[in-house]
Protein backbone atom coordinates (compact mmCIF):
# COMPACT_ATOMS: atom_id res chain seq x y z
CA UNK A 1 0.00 0.00 0.00
CA UNK A 2 1.42 3.16 -0.98
CA UNK A 3 1.53 6.36 1.15
CA UNK A 4 1.87 9.80 0.52
CA UNK A 5 2.51 12.07 3.41
CA UNK A 6 -0.63 14.39 2.75
CA UNK A 7 -2.00 16.41 5.57
CA UNK A 8 -3.87 19.01 6.74
CA UNK A 9 -2.71 21.28 9.94
CA UNK A 10 -5.25 24.04 11.83
CA UNK A 11 -3.89 27.42 12.13
CA UNK A 12 -5.29 29.77 14.41
CA UNK A 13 -8.81 30.59 13.00
CA UNK A 14 -11.39 28.11 14.14
CA UNK A 15 -12.58 26.59 10.39
CA UNK A 16 -9.40 27.44 8.73
CA UNK A 17 -5.86 24.77 8.06
CA UNK A 18 -3.22 24.34 5.38
CA UNK A 19 -3.49 21.38 3.18
CA UNK A 20 -0.04 19.84 2.08
CA UNK A 21 0.62 16.84 -0.47
CA UNK A 22 3.69 16.16 -2.16
CA UNK A 23 4.70 18.78 -4.49
CA UNK A 24 2.12 21.35 -3.31
CA UNK A 25 0.01 23.00 -0.42
CA UNK A 26 -3.30 25.19 -0.02
CA UNK A 27 -5.37 27.16 2.23
CA UNK A 28 -7.90 24.72 3.21
CA UNK A 29 -11.54 25.13 5.14
CA UNK A 30 -12.18 22.72 7.77
CA UNK A 31 -15.30 22.40 10.69
CA UNK A 32 -17.38 25.04 11.73
CA UNK A 33 -16.34 23.42 15.26
CA UNK A 34 -12.80 23.35 14.57
CA UNK A 35 -10.96 19.31 14.54
CA UNK A 36 -11.71 16.96 17.34
CA UNK A 37 -10.05 13.60 17.69
CA UNK A 38 -12.15 10.71 16.15
CA UNK A 39 -13.16 8.86 18.92
CA UNK A 40 -15.05 12.14 20.37
CA UNK A 41 -16.74 12.85 16.70
CA UNK A 42 -19.97 13.01 17.01
CA UNK A 43 -22.44 13.10 13.62
CA UNK A 44 -23.75 16.85 13.00
CA UNK A 45 -21.11 18.12 15.63
CA UNK A 46 -19.43 20.37 13.18
CA UNK A 47 -16.05 18.98 14.00
CA UNK A 48 -13.43 17.49 11.12
CA UNK A 49 -11.82 14.24 12.31
CA UNK A 50 -8.20 13.83 13.42
CA UNK A 51 -6.50 11.60 11.83
CA UNK A 52 -5.26 9.79 9.11
CA UNK A 53 -8.04 8.80 6.77
CA UNK A 54 -7.38 6.91 3.31
CA UNK A 55 -8.20 8.51 0.13
CA UNK A 56 -11.18 6.46 -1.37
CA UNK A 57 -12.45 7.39 -4.53
CA UNK A 58 -13.53 10.46 -6.41
CA UNK A 59 -16.91 12.24 -7.79
CA UNK A 60 -16.90 15.07 -10.02
CA UNK A 61 -19.76 16.71 -12.17
CA UNK A 62 -19.30 15.41 -15.39
CA UNK A 63 -21.34 18.31 -16.79
CA UNK A 64 -19.57 21.21 -15.27
CA UNK A 65 -16.32 19.94 -15.29
CA UNK A 66 -14.01 17.71 -16.94
CA UNK A 67 -12.90 14.61 -15.67
CA UNK A 68 -10.68 14.91 -13.02
CA UNK A 69 -6.51 13.57 -13.97
CA UNK A 70 -5.98 11.22 -10.92
CA UNK A 71 -4.66 7.62 -10.11
CA UNK A 72 -7.70 7.17 -7.55
CA UNK A 73 -11.16 5.71 -8.57
CA UNK A 74 -13.10 8.61 -10.09
CA UNK A 75 -17.28 8.46 -10.91
CA UNK A 76 -19.27 10.93 -12.35
CA UNK A 77 -21.95 12.20 -10.37
CA UNK A 78 -25.45 11.36 -11.36
CA UNK A 79 -28.52 13.79 -10.16
CA UNK A 80 -29.93 10.99 -7.64
CA UNK A 81 -26.82 10.62 -6.11
CA UNK A 82 -26.80 11.00 -1.77
CA UNK A 83 -25.35 10.08 1.47
CA UNK A 84 -27.33 8.43 4.35
CA UNK A 85 -26.54 10.72 7.39
CA UNK A 86 -28.81 8.46 9.56
CA UNK A 87 -27.53 6.77 12.32
CA UNK A 88 -30.01 4.22 12.91
CA UNK A 89 -30.31 3.15 9.17
CA UNK A 90 -27.80 0.32 7.99
CA UNK A 91 -27.01 2.10 5.16
CA UNK A 92 -25.39 5.00 7.70
CA UNK A 93 -21.98 6.85 6.03
CA UNK A 94 -23.01 4.81 2.67
CA UNK A 95 -23.72 6.23 -0.35
CA UNK A 96 -27.68 6.05 -1.75
CA UNK A 97 -29.42 6.86 -4.05
CA UNK A 98 -32.33 9.32 -4.23
CA UNK A 99 -35.45 9.42 -3.28
CA UNK A 100 -34.31 7.54 0.30
CA UNK A 101 -36.68 8.22 2.82
CA UNK A 102 -34.43 8.37 5.34
CA UNK A 103 -32.03 11.00 6.74
CA UNK A 104 -29.16 12.01 3.76
CA UNK A 105 -27.21 14.84 1.99
CA UNK A 106 -27.69 15.31 -1.09
CA UNK A 107 -24.58 15.20 -3.50
CA UNK A 108 -25.95 16.82 -6.62
CA UNK A 109 -25.79 20.38 -5.15
CA UNK A 110 -27.03 23.56 -6.77
CA UNK A 111 -24.18 25.67 -5.49
CA UNK A 112 -19.99 24.04 -6.59
CA UNK A 113 -18.86 23.06 -3.01
CA UNK A 114 -19.61 19.22 -4.03
CA UNK A 115 -18.38 19.76 -8.25
CA UNK A 116 -15.43 17.30 -6.92
CA UNK A 117 -15.69 15.28 -3.79
CA UNK A 118 -12.92 13.21 -2.57
CA UNK A 119 -14.18 9.93 -0.63
CA UNK A 120 -12.05 10.08 2.85
CA UNK A 121 -12.02 6.48 4.61
CA UNK A 122 -13.15 8.10 7.47
CA UNK A 123 -16.03 5.62 9.55
CA UNK A 124 -16.39 2.88 7.03
CA UNK A 125 -14.38 0.10 7.95
CA UNK A 126 -16.47 -0.63 9.95
CA UNK A 127 -19.17 1.91 10.10
CA UNK A 128 -19.93 2.78 13.64
CA UNK A 129 -23.67 4.54 13.64
CA UNK A 130 -23.26 8.21 15.22
CA UNK A 131 -19.61 8.59 15.01
CA UNK A 132 -20.00 10.70 11.65
CA UNK A 133 -20.79 10.77 8.06
CA UNK A 134 -20.03 11.80 4.85
CA UNK A 135 -15.79 13.30 5.48
CA UNK A 136 -15.26 14.49 2.43
CA UNK A 137 -12.24 16.73 0.66
CA UNK A 138 -14.20 18.64 -1.81
CA UNK A 139 -14.33 22.50 -3.46
CA UNK A 140 -13.84 25.38 -0.42
CA UNK A 141 -16.36 28.64 -0.95
CA UNK A 142 -15.32 31.20 -2.34
CA UNK A 143 -14.85 32.54 1.14
CA UNK A 144 -13.58 29.91 2.32
CA UNK A 145 -16.27 29.25 5.07
CA UNK A 146 -15.60 26.43 7.27
CA UNK A 147 -17.33 23.21 6.62
CA UNK A 148 -19.72 20.82 8.51
CA UNK A 149 -16.83 18.66 9.17
CA UNK A 150 -15.27 18.13 6.01
CA UNK A 151 -11.90 19.71 4.42
CA UNK A 152 -12.31 21.80 1.46
CA UNK A 153 -9.96 24.13 -0.47
CA UNK A 154 -10.13 25.45 -4.16
CA UNK A 155 -10.85 23.61 -7.47
CA UNK A 156 -7.28 24.11 -8.88
CA UNK A 157 -5.40 23.17 -5.63
CA UNK A 158 -8.14 20.03 -5.44
CA UNK A 159 -7.28 19.28 -8.84
CA UNK A 160 -3.38 19.67 -8.49
CA UNK A 161 -3.49 17.21 -5.52
CA UNK A 162 -5.45 14.90 -7.39
CA UNK A 163 -3.10 14.75 -10.05
CA UNK A 164 -0.23 13.75 -7.68
CA UNK A 165 -2.61 11.15 -5.60
CA UNK A 166 -1.91 7.42 -5.90
CA UNK A 167 -4.55 4.50 -5.14
CA UNK A 168 -3.69 3.76 -1.25
CA UNK A 169 -2.82 7.47 -0.27
CA UNK A 170 -4.21 8.78 2.95
CA UNK A 171 -5.02 12.43 4.07
CA UNK A 172 -3.78 13.41 7.95
CA UNK A 173 -5.48 15.87 9.98
CA UNK A 174 -3.00 16.59 12.50
CA UNK A 175 -4.36 19.42 15.15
Amino acid sequence: MAYSPTSVSPFNAVGSGILRWPGGQARCALGRSGVTPAGAKREGDGATPLGAWPIRQVFWRADRLERPETALPVDALIPEAGWCDDPANPLYNCPVLLPFAHSHEKLWRDDHVYDLIVVLGYNDAPVEPGKGSAIFLHVAREDFSPTEGCVACALPDLLALLKAAKVGDVLEITA
